[in-house]
């Protein structure tokens, strides 16, 4: 009788193991290593299916088999280690092997950047993404980056949180494909929580019950408001300061492009030599100019004729009458630099950032103008590469859009000065003996005193103002 049985259970699963033995592509045997040396000795697969299916030895045999790994060349330590590994590879269940689960990870940020702060989702679980389509944003020291799905589908959950630090390679999501999986909370799991409601306004009536009973004693009351003038001691605490309450405050972490800038203006000050020089210039001309040939200007080039062009290239002329102000310090060295990149501070709600116009010595006006408008479009919204931003040196920040009159500048380093743009007032000036009002913009030249004296900072002041008070200058060169 017991016989029988036993054979019965012995058909019984070898049907089973002929069904599962057929993905494994109908391997009949798998030798796990040699018993001569101490290993597992060579086991069919059939019989290690006997073993039950939450076996061990089935599943990582499966995946062995599966991934075409020699499991007889494995001593017993080394089919342990290769068991974590592989089951860690295998840990999101058969949904991962047919392809509908994909990860959405960090991209890469850049040569500079290692890691950044998951500053927030774009989505929420559940939603369905199309392919390319950002799903969270990574804040960096520099720029922000769109972490994109790499396959249209929906969000079926979040595997990062808010804030925290990940690098490039870091799962943040993971997409079904199919939209199978998906958390959803069933009706048996939401009355729970009315039934636990209900209980409430028992209590509350329990509560008022014993309230009622318990009001017999209110003749202590007044007793207790005869003592209440004798409170008089305490008058003089209401003329104590009293601070704000903390619900009028609000605590909000700052952000790294922040952080990275207050690092890099406080280095700024803490290295370099800093000192500023001024002067003024008269925009007459520059205006009547742009004033002039605004409407031809934008019908050729498609972009409007700006002030910013024009400063660009009276720097562009500085730079070149005095080249000292385009080197850097280097250790016990100064490299001279023979081109000329001028970086142009933009103010964007996240931080200040300075893209770059590469070889400005080479571009005209409309040239300028067209990429200080692509760099300004991108800043703003978001979108503009590290690689846009990298290098530079020089700088010119135009805090008159803002209203500023005037200011000192800090330089951007390892640049060796900043010029700085303020705003355009008219003031009474003397020409030809008479008070007229003018135009009159203020500038400033923050410089690195170790590398630059202040003979050829003014000189290059004095060239930006001969060339912005008379542009002809430049078609002249002179």
């Amino acid at each position: 009788m017991m016989w029988a049985i036993v054979r019965r259970k012995v058909a019984s699963d070898s049907s089973a193991a002929w069904g599962i033995g057929q993905s494994f592509g109908r391997i009949r045997t798998v030798s796990v290593a040699s018993a001569s040396r101490g290993y597992v000795a060579t086991t069919t697969v059939s019989e290690t299916l006997h073993l039950g299916e939450g076996s061990k030895l089935v599943r990582h045999i499966g995946l062995h088999a599966y991934l075409g790994c020699p499991i007889n060349s494995k001593p017993v330590r080394d089919v342990s280690f290769l068991q974590t590994d592989l089951s860690r590879f295998g840990s999101r269940s058969f949904s991962s092997d047919n392809g509908d689960l994909v990860d959405a990870v960090v991209p890469y940020m850049g040569e500079s950047i290692t890691d950044g702060t998951l500053a927030n989702f774009l989505k929420k679980p559940g939603d369905y993404v199309a392919i390319d389509e950002p799903i969270a944003q990574i804040e960096t020291d520099k720029v922000t980056i769109d972490v994109a799905s790499p396959e249209a589908g929906v969000i079926q959950k979040f595997v990062a949180k808010e804030g925290d630090t990940v690098e490039p390679g870091t799962i943040i999501a993971v997409i079904s494909k199919s939209a199978e999986g998906l958390p959803h909370v069933a009706p048996s799991e939401k009355t729970p929580s009315k039934v636990t409601s209900e209980p409430a306004p028992a209590e509350k009536v329990v509560d008022m019950q014993e309230a009622k009973e318990e009001t017999p004693p209110p003749k202590e009351v007044p007793k207790k408001k005869t003592k209440a003038p004798t409170a008089s001691p305490s008058k003089p605490s209401a003329t104590e300061p009293q601070l704000p309450p903390k619900e009028r405050e609000r605590r909000v972490p700052i952000t790294r492009l922040r952080k990275r800038v207050a690092t890099r203006l406080k280095d700024s000050q803490n290295t370099f030599a800093l000192l500023t020089t001024f002067n003024e210039v008269d925009m007459t001309n520059l205006m009547k100019l742009r004033s002039e040939y605004k409407d031809a200007f934008f019908e050729k080039h498609g972009v409007k004729l700006g002030l910013m062009s024009g400063f660009v290239k009276a720097a562009v002329s500085g730079l070149q009458n005095q080249p000292i102000i385009n080197a850097v310090i280097d250790g016990d060295d100064i490299i001279y630099r023979d081109y000329i990149d001028i970086s142009i501070a933009v103010g964007t709600p996240k931080g200040l950032v300075v893209p770059v116009i590469r070889n400005a010595e080479t571009m005209n006006f409309s040239e300028i103008e067209k990429a200080i408008n692509t760099l300004a479009k991108k800043a703003n919204d978001g979108s503009i590469s590290i690689d846009e931003m990298a290098g530079g040196s020089f700088t010119i920040s135009n805090g008159g859009v803002y209203g500023s009159l005037l200011s000192t500048p800090i330089i951007n380093p390892p640049q060796s000065a900043i010029l700085g743009m303020h705003s355009i007032v008219s003031r009474p000036m003397v020409v030809g003996g008479e008070i007229v009002p003018r135009p009159m913009m203020y500038i400033a030249l923050t410089y690195d005193h170790r590398l630059i004296d202040g003979r050829e900072a003014v000189f290059f002041l004095r060239r930006i103002k001969d060339v912005v008070e008379d542009p002809r200058r430049l078609l002249l060169d002179v």
